[in-house]
This record gives C-alpha cells, structure tokens and sequence, in this order.
C-alpha cells in the first residue's frame, strides 16, 4: 500500500512551527529528500560580506562546463540581491563542526552585519571573481551568474545558476574519501519528514555521509 499525497495541502498535516507551510511546500517534507548544505558568500552593496546558509541544490555539468544550481534562494535576502547585482559568488562547504557558526550568520544578518565576523569566519578574495569566500571553508567554488529563474512565477523564490569558474580543495581534502565523506566532510540537510499517517511534524536533521560500497 503507498500512501498518496496530491499537490492540494494535506489538511490533516501540521507545522513544526507557524510560517512553515507559508514557506516550504509541503512536498517538502513529504519527500524529506536529504541535500549538501553550504554557505553562499556574496559582498553586500555597503562592502559588508555575507553569508548564506543554503542548500536545495544539485551541481552537475558536461565537458564544457560544470554549474552549481540552486533551488528555493529567497527573493527578499541580500543574497538575491548581491548575486543580481555583482553577477558573482562562492559557494563554500565546510565540515557539521562549523554548524552553529553558520547558524549564528543566520541570527546576525541586518544590512550593517559583517556576516562573517558573526560566525567567526576569516576572509579570503576569489581568485577569479570579485566575492569573498571563507578561508575555513574545505572546497570553496566560485561562480559567475548564468541564469536566474522564478519557477513558480510567485516572487517568493528563485533558482539560480552559477558556472563554476574555479575550485579550491584543502590539500587534506584532496585525496581519497577520509576527510571528505564523514563528520569532517559534506554536511546534509535531512527535511523534517512528516509522518504521512498522523500529521504530526518531525524535526529537520542535519547528517554526514556514510560510505558503503564503492562502485
């Protein structure tokens, strides 16, 4: 038997918390489909840095080119804005130590805010575009605007492509699957699945890869 959820809210769902259907579809968390967290770094129009805590996203490529994609960037963040108006980005992945410090950017994100100063993060400059990217970060990528697009049509979210212009690894990172996959690697976001029979919220998640097999 399956359990059959239409594209109509489930009345019988509750929120974890107020606003969240008003923010998140519900087939968010009727999927609770795990993806990568990582922090998009942008400068802000007064020079500030800033950082967001993000993650719906995939990145994918052929041999021409390799994009990040993110999905659900809201419209209303600096982020949005800094990315239409200086067309660049970093995108940095750091280890689940770093989470309440990604957090604390999350808490500490007025327009005079020095994003990184919030989470204790040091300050390094693209080396092909003009953002800053976190210096702690284990892979840093940086990203030139291809494309932005409101799926919905809503003025709620976007989905933003970067192309990827450069990468950098720390070289403890660049060997192997030890430091990359495991609690000092790739941080995920696991959606607070609802439990499809009662209603009842669950919390989101935050997990490490585990590897079993290798193909």
């Amino acid at each position: 038997m399956k359990i059959e959820i239409g594209k109509d809210f489930p009345q019988y769902f509750k929120p974890a918390y107020p606003e969240e259907f008003d923010l998140f579809s519900h087939f968010e968390v009727t999927a609770g489909i795990p993806t990568v967290l990582f922090a998009v770094t942008t400068w802000k129009e007064n020079g500030k840095p800033n950082v967001c805590f993000h993650s719906w996203s995939c990145f994918h490529g052929d041999k021409t080119a390799f994009f990040a994609v993110m999905g659900n960037l809201y419209q209303h963040t600096h982020t949005y804005a800094n990315i239409q108006r200086e067309k660049y980005f970093c995108i940095n992945f750091l280890p689940i130590s770093c989470y309440d410090k990604l957090v604390n950017t999350i808490h500490q994100n007025e327009w005079d805010d020095d994003e990184f100063a919030a989470g204790g993060f040091t300050v390094s400059k693209g080396k092909t575009i003009h953002a800053p990217a976190i210096s702690d970060a284990f892979l840093t990528m940086e990203c030139t605007l291809k494309e932005i697009q409101d799926l919905s049509g809503a003025g709620i979210t976007a989905m933003v492509i970067g192309q990827v212009q450069h990468i950098s690894v720390d070289k403890e990172y660049a060997q192997g699957y030890e430091r990359r996959y495991g609690k000092d690697g790739f941080m995920m976001l696991v959606p607070a699945p609802q439990d499809l029979v009662t209603g009842e919220p669950n919390q989101s998640a935050i997990a490490t890869i585990n590897i079993e097999k290798y193909d």
